[in-house]
């Protein structure tokens, strides 16, 4: 089961203009990601995904190139079952063996950012093909699931005070969703304005229906703070991202302070960034992204981690099809997992790219039971949308 071929796409997709919304990152026009091929000798096809960014935040052409001129080759004629050791090659680069001989990792200088966006759709996709090979799916592979179907919350929320309940009840009605997630932070200007419109929310969904906020790391320490105790009352499930994610110093200073579960992780790449979170008591619930914390091989690490300090885990997933599919097999596998991100803003990456419909049921979403990721991709898309 050598590697035969590896070939990645940077997928555009557009956004309807009446679906598109407007956070601190901008209005989301298109959906972007790094979509990666990879085919074995023997005619498997496993599919994964690499980011940079959010929605439409980034550009992608350097991490294709990445994946297509250098880290691809380097794989051809490779045994696809080497996951483990192709993660490590490509993370210690030229000094792969040593660090293989010595037993700990010596990565070269550019180890985070771009090239763990490139080992994560790689190890994906490596994934996915070890599932098909043995007909298994991938949270076989990984010990087991601990359901068939998990909770999951909806991920969106960018109205208004006035407009944020009607706009949350609405996804709770569309899936019979339990938890939803809003955003607060910088794109309100004060956190005064954020803390009216997590108000106007709890009133509107009643005490039984659980809400988190994502700051998407743009309050300082001091308005993180300020936020939470003006929505102390609100009985907050999670405050996602409050401060920049290169300040754990200062996530660790607000948790101490703080009330509400504070979440994080998915501007983190590797174990080693997630450790020194727990470390530090930083987070109560760990979010890699699949698609940039380095895959699924490095996102079971990191899932270990949250066990060993009794954190909880709860990836983002707010990505293409082969990331969100990823996600579902990691969730089911990690005894610390406890819910799935489903995003409800526009996102036609996860839609489009998959030939089945995705869809979430008195707010629970069902673990793929097919061999790989259980992903049948809709190829006709990437040819649609794939820049030239």
């Amino acid at each position: 089961m050598r590697i035969k071929s590896v070939q990645a796409w940077w997928v555009q997709i557009p956004i309807e203009t009446d679906r598109q919304h407007v956070s601190d990152f901008g209005r989301l026009r298109t959906f972007d990601a790094a979509i990666v091929r990879i085919e074995t000798d023997d005619g498997l096809v496993g599919w994964g995904e690499g980011k940079n960014a959010a929605g439409s935040a980034g550009q992608y052409g350097t991490l294709c190139h990445l994946l297509n001129h250098e880290f691809g080759p380097a794989l051809i004629g490779r045994n696809a079952d080497d996951i483990t050791f192709i993660w490590e090659d490509l993370y210690n680069g030229v000094r792969s063996q040593t660090a293989a001989r010595q037993g700990h990792s010596m990565p070269e200088l550019s180890r985070r950012g771009l090239t763990i966006a490139a080992i994560s759709a790689i190890d994906i996709a490596l994934w996915d093909i070890r599932g098909k090979a043995e007909g298994k799916p991938v949270w076989q592979l990984l010990g087991g699931r601990k359901a068939d179907r998990l909770p999951a919350y909806a991920s969106g929320g960018w109205a208004d005070a006035d407009g944020i309940g009607e706009q949350l009840l609405g996804y709770v009605e569309q899936g019979g969703f339990q938890a939803v997630k809003m955003r607060v932070g910088v794109m309100d200007g004060r956190p005064h304005i954020s803390a009216e419109r997590v108000r106007a929310a709890r009133k509107a969904l009643g005490p039984s229906v659980d809400i988190m906020v994502d700051a998407h790391g743009t309050y300082t320490v001091a308005e993180a703070k300020q936020f939470a105790r003006m929505v102390e009352d609100c009985n907050l499930y999670w405050f996602e991202e409050p401060v920049v994610a290169d300040d754990k110093p200062g996530m660790a200073d607000l948790r101490s302070s703080c009330a509400i579960p504070i979440a994080t992780g998915e501007s983190e790449a590797t174990r080693y960034a997630f450790r020194d979170l727990a470390v530090l008591r930083a987070a109560d619930i760990l979010q890699p992204d699949p698609a940039f914390c380095g895959g699924i091989t490095e996102a079971m690490r990191i899932a270990n981690l949250a066990s060993a300090f009794n954190l909880r885990l709860a990836p983002h997933l707010w990505a293409g099809a082969p990331c969100f599919f990823a996600g579902l097999h990691i969730c089911a596998a990690a005894p610390a997992s406890v819910i799935v991100e489903y995003s409800l803003g526009a996102n036609p990456m996860i839609h489009m790219l998959s030939s089945e419909k995705i869809c979430v049921s008195d707010g629970m979403i069902a673990i793929p039971e097919s061999p790989g990721l259980g992903l049948q991709i809709n190829e006709e898309i990437i040819e649609k949308y794939a820049r030239r």
